[in-house]
């Protein structure tokens, strides 16, 4: 970044998502200013954080928004409210030509996962960041199906109970589909399926995920290149998200006869085992709600390269 005004930025949800990605903002100094911060509860924890820190606020939502003084200055909104919340949004902003980074399973534009597919959607007009399950796992898949046919992927996402407001726990069939389809569409699995499990453990437990995929790779070599491949798309994604690593080495072991019938006739040879875990950075999340802190954190990446691919005379 060169040394010119900052892209500015509005967040909509005052939650604890919207919370955390303004304090990051706040932080980052990489091209984006936060210009303002959405809420619809006065009272909220977020607003008043926000005006503490001198960042322009309004309870009236979207509406109010478009009523601050300098909206006309904002270029990109991060919409962390829920997936129809999100529709509304979306329809009230369109006439003004805002850039928007979807943190909902709403999935009205491409799915967007940093490490895989950002370069592709990064002029997009709404960008949807998938779901905390699916930006901590269809890197993996990613990496595995770059390498290998994946036939089959199934992730198995597993948060605390403690991190699930009532944002995530209104889009949990949301949170389903949309993970699902883009195991597919972006990790490039033939067939996807996604499942969450909210643990209610005390102390909370940080987030942890489970790929699993099955995979036509006969060829030692290929299967060696397979860890390979997942090691270095984890090392990529620890570079906007530090607490996201292995659990353990990848496992790569043979299949017998009677699983392929869970892809029809196509081959299958092996199932590929990777277990991650994403610890929060803490910025305002507790450490357990790595759920949560990879969305922003993701999210706050596709931002700083939208603000890279701004012209200063367009901010």
């Amino acid at each position: 970044m060169n040394g010119g005004p900052a892209l500015k930025a509005a967040v909509i949800g005052s939650g604890n998502i919207g919370t955390d990605l303004m304090i990051k903002m706040l932080r980052s100094g990489r091209g984006l200013e936060i210009a303002a911060m959405v809420g619809i509860d006065p009272a909220s924890d977020g607003l008043a954080r926000a005006r503490r820190l001198g960042v322009p606020t309004t309870a009236k939502g979207v509406e109010g928004l478009i009523a601050l003084p300098g909206f006309d200055e904002i270029g990109v909104v991060f919409d962390a409210t829920s997936a129809g919340a999100h529709v509304a949004n979306s329809r009230a902003l369109a006439p003004y030509g805002k850039q928007l980074i979807d943190l909902t399973p709403a999935a009205l534009g491409p799915f967007v996962v940093p490490a895989v597919n950002l370069e592709e959607h990064v002029d997009a007009a709404d960008l949807n960041m998938v779901t905390c399950g699916g930006q901590a796992t269809i890197p993996v898949v990613a990496a595995v199906a770059r390498t290998a046919p994946v036939r089959y992927a199934e992730i198995v996402a597993s948060i605390a109970s403690r991190s699930a407001g009532p944002g995530t726990r209104a889009n949990i069939d949301e949170f389903t589909r949309t993970t699902a389809t883009a195991i597919e569409s972006v990790g490039g699995a033939e067939r996807g399926k996604a499942v969450i499990v909210l643990n209610p453990a005390e102390p909370a437990l940080i987030m942890r995920d489970t790929v699993f995929c099955l995979v036509d790779a006969p060829d030692p070599q290929v299967r060696g290149r397979i860890a390979e491949a997942v090691e270095q798309m984890v090392a990529d994604v620890s570079a906007y998200v530090p607490g996201y690593r292995l659990k353990q080495p990848v496992q790569i072991t043979a299949m017998n006869d009677s699983v392929r019938t869970l892809v029809g006739e196509r081959p299958v040879t092996h199932q590929v085992t990777v277990l991650l875990e994403v610890e929060g950075a803490g910025d305002y999340l507790p450490a357990y709600a790595g759920n949560l802190d990879i969305m922003t954190s993701a999210a706050l990446r596709v931002g700083e390269l939208i603000a890279a691919r701004t012209p200063q005379e367009a901010r």
